[in-house]
């Protein structure tokens, strides 16, 4: 049977768009939005010291940032907490002390009554870079637990550790939630008897390292290594080819506040929609209720900054790859990227400029985002009935006349 010219013609016009469009559903599929796929297994990453064979400078700069501590393995390095003599104790109530010892086999956390050795756990791994404070996990089998100290940065000591009760306890279970902010990749499976996951011991990548961001990479390095005259890469994630939202649902998945998974930790990848993975509430919601620590992304969100660009993310300010602690004057630069004579119809500049002159420049963030307490970062101190909160420069960029007040007084005391 033969087909007219004219149906022939439609035939393949029709099988055209049906290619582009099976083309086009796989090239989406494969550029994040892929909550139907396998997730990550740990044979599928190369350990980030594999990325240094091709970007050292790179690799060099990250392993000094806090994202690349935020866990690691314990030890007396480490761990910065003392442990010397007069510094390595916590004293609880009706003769309940803790006491940080170090052991042949390794450093502890020891719990005496009333002189007595009443049980003791081993420090396995750190969790948090300590720019506000470290906790610290401890095996139980094949499970983890926190320990009942954590170092508190702001009076370099020894602290009761978030959520334990002000006496001796060692049962707080460690999630795969917990380790999803804080690990690269941590196999697991949930324990249905408990609220605990059990891990395998030997599928832990600690730290936020490369792939993290970028991806599992073992076949992108097994690529790469095997063509090294291929210079376009492939089987990785560049999140600079990002969307704004991509981008935002990367850092929204540890800085977005508290999120309910719908699908197993460690199953969402850089690049894919966050909501298919959680239960996202889009609601706007009352800043004065959001924790300067944890929600970051909810506090920027609510400011104008954020609003009234079309741009504007994270990394827009934020370096990942760079130690960026305490540079102040460069976060002010950023802020001067927009916030200048070139910009004025969009936004306004400092109105302290043009009375203060250069003095000013550099305390953008001591102004517009300042330090302020957080409860969901709070410890009980030795001796103390309530908790000390740690501070941390807020997300919530506006004015805040207090604050403002308090920098004019300062650069005022300094120029006497």
């Amino acid at each position: 049977m033969k087909i007219s010219f004219r149906y022939r013609n439609s035939f393949i016009v029709l099988f055209t768009i049906a290619a582009c469009l099976f083309f086009l559903t796989t090239c989406i599929n494969n550029s994040g939005n892929s909550a139907s796929k396998e997730p990550a297994a740990y044979k599928d990453f190369a350990g980030s010291a594999a990325c240094a064979r091709c970007h050292k400078d790179i690799y060099d700069a990250h392993i000094k940032t806090a994202h690349f501590h935020t866990s690691e393995v314990a030890s007396v390095q480490t761990i910065k907490g003392s442990f010397d003599s007069g510094k390595n104790t916590f004293l609880y109530n009706n003769g309940q002390e803790m006491i940080m010892e170090k052991r042949p086999d390794g450093v502890y956390q020891a719990g005496y009554v009333n002189g007595t050795l009443n049980r003791s756990e081993r420090f396995d791994f750190t969790v948090g870079s300590a720019t506000r404070g470290q906790s610290y996990m401890s095996w139980n089998g094949d499970k983890l637990v926190q320990l009942p100290l954590t170092y508190f940065t702001a009076t370099d000591q020894w602290s009761n550790s978030p959520g334990y009760p002000n006496r001796l306890a060692f049962n707080r279970p460690i999630t795969a939630r917990c380790l999803e902010c804080h690990a690269t990749y941590a196999e697991n499976m949930p324990d249905t008897s408990s609220e605990s996951s059990v891990f395998n011991k030997n599928a832990l990548i600690l730290g936020v390292d490369c792939e993290k961001c970028h991806g599992p990479g073992a076949k992108h390095v097994e690529f790469q290594t095997s063509n090294p005259q291929e210079k376009t890469a492939q089987f990785i994630i560049n999140p600079k080819n990002f969307t704004r939202q991509q981008s935002l649902d990367l850092c929204a998945l540890c800085h977005g506040g508290r999120l309910q998974k719908s699908k197993p930790s460690f199953s969402f990848t850089s690049g894919d929609k966050l909501a298919d993975f959680f239960t996202v509430d889009n609601t706007p919601q009352n800043t004065n209720a959001i924790d300067v620590h944890g929600n970051q992304l909810g506090l920027l969100k609510a400011s104008k900054c954020f609003t009234m660009s079309k741009t504007l993310t994270c990394v827009t300010c934020h370096n990942t790859h760079e130690n960026q602690k305490g540079q102040v004057a460069l976060f002010s630069q950023q802020c001067m990227g927009c916030h200048n004579e070139k910009h004025t119809v969009a936004t306004t500049q400092c109105k302290m400029k043009d009375s203060l002159g250069a003095v000013i420049d550099g305390k953008c963030t001591a102004c517009h985002m300042p330090e302020q307490q957080s409860m969901s970062i709070a410890v009980m101190l030795q001796g103390n009935t309530v908790p000390t909160p740690a501070k941390m420069h807020t997300h919530l960029i506006k004015a805040y006349p207090e604050e403002t007040q308090k920098v004019l007084a300062l650069l005022k005391e300094k120029n006497k």
